[in-house]
């Protein structure tokens, strides 16, 4: 029995008539009399005995009914499902970030993504670049926002905007009491800041050379947010992102850098992996949020 003689004979079943039947399936009389008899011919036995031009069921159509209805009801659904998908109203979308726009940009984006798209399931990870990149590999995640445009030639990176960098600094320091705070300024301190081979550490070491200095931390770190703790700690003057929202954290100072280096934002995805139609209307959501947000690149 295929799916529209199914379709036929629930609606026959549930009607009692033709009449009722082609109704409730919006199709003419004769079109449904045709498929039944159709389905009659290929099933070998009638499903209908004809008396006096109405139709009554027969035993094997009593005996037919019930799992009928219980296919009937799993192709409704299936036919749900796959609308829901195609419109972006079900599916699961699994997202991935570094620290920085995981605070900053990702609540939002998340918040306005679940007020349009109740039904779908998130899945967000925070972790640093280069777990995003495998997560992206494994299929943990089809969409990775980083502060970075370097990644392996397999990950297709698209531009979002930039960022800059800025300064954490002990509330009573010094260079507290300046407007901001610039590469000479931190020549005497013990800074932290990005390890070596990062893009970070790349975009700040060409904005000191550029300048005759030199930028080499004496603290590394791989997470910016780290840095807030060995600050309040007294441990030196951080040079990090200024995406992440760092007044939230109490007994740091936030100063701008002086002739800071622009910090691409970037949204990753993996080469040859398609998305999901729920995962294409998040990256349309990441892509306003972010341009709403972000200056663009220079």
């Amino acid at each position: 029995m295929r799916a529209r003689q199914l379709e036929v004979f629930t609606a026959m079943m549930r009607a009692g008539t033709v009449t009722g039947a082609a109704r409730l399936l919006n199709i003419s009389q004769p079109a449904l009399s045709q498929i039944l008899l159709h389905c009659e011919d290929e099933l070998g036995f009638n499903l209908f005995d004809r008396e006096k031009g109405r139709l009554r069921p027969t035993a094997e159509a009593l005996e037919l009914y019930p799992e009928a209805e219980r296919l009937f009801a799993g192709l409704e659904g299936l036919r749900r499902k796959t609308q829901d998908l195609r419109l972006g109203r079900a599916g699961l979308v699994r997202v991935g970030a570094s620290a920085p726009p995981a605070m900053s940009l990702l609540p939002g984006i998340l918040s306005e993504f679940r007020a349009r798209h109740p039904d779908i399931l998130l899945r967000s990870h925070v972790a640093p670049i280069m777990s995003l990149v495998a997560m992206l590999r494994a299929g943990d995640a089809a969409l990775a926002v980083a502060l970075s445009d370097h990644l392996p030639a397999d990950i297709l990176v698209e531009p979002l905007g930039a960022t800059g960098f800025c300064c954490l600094l002990p509330e009573a320091h010094p260079l507290a009491a300046q407007a901001e705070v610039s590469f000479a300024d931190l020549e005497p301190e013990t800074v932290i800041s990005y390890r070596s081979a990062t893009r970070p550490h790349e975009k700040l070491d060409k904005a000191a050379r550029q300048q005759g200095l030199s930028f080499a931390p004496q603290l590394e770190i791989d997470v910016s947010i780290t840095a807030v703790g060995f600050v309040q700690a007294g441990l030196g003057v951080a040079v990090v992102d200024s995406l992440l929202p760092w007044g939230q954290f109490g007994g740091v100072a936030t100063r701008p850098l002086r002739d800071s280096p622009d910090l691409p934002l970037s949204l990753l995805t993996l080469g040859g992996a398609a998305l999901s139609r729920a995962e294409e209307i998040m990256r349309d959501q990441i892509r306003s949020v972010c341009a709403a947000r972000l200056p663009p690149r220079p």
